[in-house]
């Protein structure tokens, strides 16, 4: 066998180099880069490795500021990508991985796969303990890295050169599962990265993971369709699966062909035009009224590439239909079975094609069924209109900034956000004109996320506007990326929406009952010892400036239109600060959300509010019963 003598790290990137993914015939490098910030555990390592060889072998190597923000820069180009390509990311031991956690958790929960390559302690524990090493009475072999194992897809740790044979493959196989992918974790002790080792020259040759479309159980598709035949009220969730599956265009067509009304999620809006005939905006806890009035009448419930997560079914109480049946069209068999549905395990366009099959000959939903559906979405573009509209306050609402910024921009604009109460807001008032419009993550709503997944879009799709929406609060999480966004010659809009603090849990908290407590941005009162006291003055524009952005501030939605279009043909990190009205709130569209009152309080409006909520929490569904085909039954 011929063999090449490597460091573990040169031979990691070698290996990293020569792996693709392939679907439907497409084939493209599953890792384009690494992302890195160094010190004294992967600076002799990896640093090493990709200073001498990354250009060599197509590997560019970018620094962001933050450990946490490189991993979310990742996790949105994979995204951006339909999850088949991600970087790589090397931090040193300590707090340069543990800032990663963060990320890999996000990845994970969204199901975006990113390679993450943390640094650990000495394998042969002669330095012992190391700088920034965690200590254990107990397990000496413990380190601060085994925090990834709850968080990840796979984890492992890498204390002999050889264990790296078998243990990069595996983590491929992972990263290009569409069913298993997340958050991959490969631990690199930083005297193992700088071991020399005889590696196989086969180990580094090209290869090719073929992204698979799981065809569904004919069987079980022939079920489904006899429920959709039956039902007299049948609604499809369209979820981030059918986006990654690039079924768009199965969806469409199947929708058209039977006239069923569409909702979304987060992660799948998008999925259809926002004017599409079927598209009835999104669902749940933050969806609209159409989406809500049909998901409680529907019997039939074809939810596709979703997780079915409590804002989507608004905490178990959308669907109060007491007969409503579940399909779980899903490439995750977990998430398929979720609200007892009957599973169907499958690639979303697979799944969809073979439905389409199966439904041949059937005309679909009633014409008073599809009357009643079109009159709801018709009212619900109305009411967007409504709260989208310069309603003449100043500052602006954030519905009405949002609405600028959506109209100005245009197609071929992708506009970001992840946390606070724009994602709700973007998710009913965005109107996307393709799948890869809207990218809000909301599986872990991740303060921080913004700015950093705006690099990732932007190097995903360099010839595309991307628009950041961020309130002033997870800015001043993760403002720092801002400096790699002009590092990296990226252009970048940036809304920054000042309503001075986390306003959103703020609203949160008095709808709850309470007053008004610690989460408004205000200097400490030494009267009351809290902070009550004067708004704390923050110079967004300066602050941009001088991270190297333009940087301006927009006080009327006619400021907001000029800056934004100035933006477009300047190109560059633009900043834009808009103050935004707080009296004047997106209403809440027969939506709930269960945030559990407190049972005792002396105040009385948490007594009252726990009554209201009492009320609510009577209509939950603990439990759906499994859906059976007629024949099963």
């Amino acid at each position: 066998m011929n063999t090449v003598r490597l460091t573990v790290a040169q031979a990691a990137l070698r290996f990293l180099a020569a792996q693709h993914s392939e679907r439907d015939g497409v084939r493209q490098r599953l890792i384009p880069g690494v992302w890195g910030i160094f010190g004294h555990g992967n600076v002799a390592g990896l640093g090493q490795a990709l200073e001498e060889y990354g250009d060599e072998l197509g590997l560019p190597t970018y620094r962001p500021q933050n450990e946490q923000g490189m991993v979310h820069v990742a996790a949105a180009y994979a995204r951006h990508k339909n999850r088949l390509q991600t970087f790589a990311c090397t931090a040193s031991i300590g707090p340069g991985s543990m800032n990663m956690l963060t990320g890999a958790a996000l990845a994970t929960v969204n199901r975006l796969p990113v390679l993450l390559l943390p640094s650990d302690l000495f394998a042969n524990r002669i330095p012992d303990p190391v700088l920034q090493q965690l200590e254990h009475p107990l397990e000496h072999d413990l380190s601060v890295n085994d925090c990834f194992r709850p968080v990840s897809r796979f984890y492992t740790r890498i204390s002999r050169p050889e264990q790296l044979l078998s243990a990069l493959p595996e983590a491929m196989r992972v990263l290009t599962d569409p069913a298993e992918t997340g958050a991959v974790v490969v631990s690199l002790p930083q005297d193992v990265q700088a071991e020399a080792f005889e590696w196989p020259e086969s180990f580094f040759a090209e290869r090719v993971w073929r992204v698979r479309r799981p065809p569904p159980e004919l069987e079980v598709v022939r079920q489904a369709a006899e429920l959709l035949r039956k039902a007299k009220r049948p609604l499809i969730v369209a979820g981030g699966g059918v986006i990654y599956s690039g079924a768009e265009r199965q969806l469409a067509q199947f929708v058209e062909t039977f006239g069923i009304p569409v909702v979304e999620s987060q992660a799948g809006k998008g999925s259809l035009v926002w004017d599409h005939p079927q598209n009835a905006g999104p669902v749940g806890s933050i969806g609209g009224s159409a989406a809500n009035r049909l998901a409680r009448e529907a019997d039939v419930v074809l939810a596709i590439g979703t997780r079915l997560g409590d804002f989507v079914t608004a905490s178990k109480t959308a669907f109060q239909n007491p007969d409503v049946q579940f399909i779980g069209l899903n490439v995750v068999p977990m998430d398929a079975a979720k609200l007892g549905a009957l599973s169907l395990v499958a690639d979303a366009r697979e799944g969809l094609n073979a439905l389409q099959a199966a439904l041949e000959g059937w005309a679909g939903t009633a014409s008073a069924t599809r009357t009643a559906a079109s009159d709801l979405i018709t009212e619900w573009h109305g009411l967007v209109d409504a709260q989208r509209a310069d309603t003449g306050s100043t500052p602006p609402s954030q519905g009405a900034v949002i609405g600028t910024v959506n109209s100005v921009t245009g197609e071929n604009t992708t506009v970001i956000c992840a946390a606070g109460s724009m994602p709700g807001d973007l998710l009913r008032l965005w109107r996307p004109t393709d799948s890869k419009s809207y990218h809000v993550e909301y599986g872990f709503s991740c303060m921080g996320y913004e700015i950093p997944a705006g690099i990732g879009v932007a190097l995903a799709q360099p010839d595309r506007r991307v628009v950041v929406m961020i309130g002033d609060g997870s800015y001043l999480m993760m403002n720092s990326e801002i400096v790699t966004a002009v590092a990296e010659n990226l252009n970048l809009t940036v809304v920054l929406v000042d309503n001075r603090a986390y306003m959103s849990i703020r609203g949160l908290q008095m709808e709850c009952g309470s007053p008004s407590f610690n989460n408004e941005l205000r200097h400490r009162n030494p009267e009351t010892g809290r902070t009550d006291g004067p708004v704390v003055n923050v110079d967004f524009v300066m602050h941009a400036r001088g991270m190297g952005a333009q940087a301006v501030r927009a006080e009327t939605l006619a400021d907001l239109e000029t800056a934004l279009k100035n933006a477009g043909q300047q190109g560059g990190v633009q900043v834009i600060v808009v103050p935004v009205n707080l009296r004047e709130r997106v209403p809440g569209f027969d939506s709930w959300w269960d945030v559990p009152i407190a049972q005792v309080s002396e105040q009385e409006q948490v007594q009252q509010t726990r009554k209201h909520y009492e009320e609510k929490v009577g209509a939950q569904r603990a439990y759906f019963a499994p859906t059976r085909s007629k024949q099963e039954v």
